[in-house]
């Protein structure tokens, strides 16, 4: 766990009902402070894809209401919102939602005051998927990208480099960069318009930022390429452009993958250094996962196999971090954080499967249940006979 000011860990403390004596609570539901804003865990919900705006305006829905909304009322204590284009070329599929128009930033806050009525914290995933996208939205199940005369785009990226099966995007010039940039900017000002308590710039899974960082993706021969520096450079100014506009106040986040898992490509060293950048020039915290810039990789998945990356990032960089993928057991998950390898674990197919998962590793690791909402107090297992 990073000692440093931006994040304040508060001690919980709890009666053992067996021993009359005072106990600190689970390490998972020990509050965390950074900035100004306190989260009442550290069960965390990441950004998770739906793919369920029908309409192709990037207005979030009452499905992605429902589906934030039960995981808020679970007990979770950050709820952050699917990636989210900065503009309508940034989106992976025409089915993804955005907020770079009033229209979008309306439909979120109402999504948000729900989600903050119920206890929980309320972030945002901004994001711009590069050459990955203008893709067939998930649910149809088709590869490759979607055709222009069929509601595709041309695509962008740091150089004129395809991800595997997609269409050959252009490299940015200048203007174009500064205008992503500015896009990130103008996305964060709605944002924090629409009540969100944090945003955080996507730099992972093979989508734009990330394909500035990755050598692999990044040829380019001027000052956005080369040298770590320069392919660091689009990150930094992002982070620099969206501080700047949602000021002091609110936390800004940036997920990184760690590792390409591919040689010579963008790996956990240059990640815990970039972060420390970073870190100066305006984000809080760091959430690390994997993959996704080359299709190929051979990535050795199992249980929280990436947690190890988020460990390597914090000690390295002395920066706060949240660890993910596969991690569904709540004691491992607990003992992650007890520990202060990561600072809060994200689990998202486990909160899919179950959006009351935070209620249940409460109940397990015996963390209390001040949670509950009020309209569930008769479902607790402490009124059941201590049946789940």
């Amino acid at each position: 766990m990073s000692a440093t000011d931006a994040v304040e860990t508060t001690a919980a403390l709890s009666l053992d009902e067996t021993s009359g004596s005072t106990v600190a609570a689970a390490g998972l539901f020990t509050p965390i402070t950074i900035r100004g804003l306190t989260m009442r865990n550290r069960v965390w919900v990441p950004p998770l894809c739906q793919y369920s705006v029908d309409a192709r305006d990037g207005v979030p829905n009452d499905w992605h209401l429902v589906h934030l909304g039960a995981m808020a009322a679970g007990g979770a204590g950050l709820i952050m919102a699917e990636a989210t284009a900065v503009n309508p070329e940034g989106r992976i599929s025409d089915h993804d939602t955005g907020l770079w128009n009033d229209a979008q930033a309306e439909a979120w806050a109402r999504i948000v005051r729900f989600i903050r009525s119920q206890g929980a914290a309320a972030g945002v995933q901004l994001a711009h998927a590069g050459r990955k996208a203008s893709i067939w939205p998930e649910p149809t199940r088709r590869r490759g990208s979607q055709p222009l005369d069929l509601g595709g785009w041309p695509t962008v990226s740091a150089s004129a480099v395809a991800f595997d099966g997609l269409r050959e995007p252009a490299a940015l010039d200048e203007a174009g960069i500064a205008a992503v940039i500015d896009d990130f900017r103008t996305a964060a000002r709605r944002a924090a318009d629409a009540g969100f308590d944090l945003v955080e710039v996507h730099a992972a899974h093979g989508y734009l930022v990330h394909q500035f960082l990755s050598p692999l993706s990044n040829l380019r021969a001027d000052d956005w390429g080369g040298s770590l520096e320069n392919r660091a450079r689009l990150l930094l100014e992002i982070v620099r452009a969206v501080r700047a506009e949602v000021g002091e106040a609110m936390p800004v986040f940036v997920r990184f993958s760690a590792t390409d898992w591919t040689p010579g490509g963008w790996d956990e060293a240059q990640t815990a250094t970039v972060a420390g950048w970073a870190s100066d020039a305006g984000a809080d915290f760091f959430d690390i996962s994997t993959g996704g810039l080359v299709a190929s990789a051979d990535i050795p998945i199992g249980p929280a196999y990436q947690a190890h990356f988020a460990e390597y990032v914090g000690e390295r960089s002395d920066v706060p971090v949240s660890a993910v993928g596969r991690i569904t057991n709540a004691r491992h998950a607990d003992e992650l954080v007890a520990t202060g390898r990561a600072d809060a674990v994200m689990f998202g197919k486990a909160m899919m499967r179950d959006p009351h998962f935070a209620l249940r590793a409460a109940h397990e690791l015996g963390a209390g249940s001040t949670m509950w909402p009020v309209q569930y107090l008769r479902a607790r297992p402490e009124v059941n006979d201590g049946e789940w």
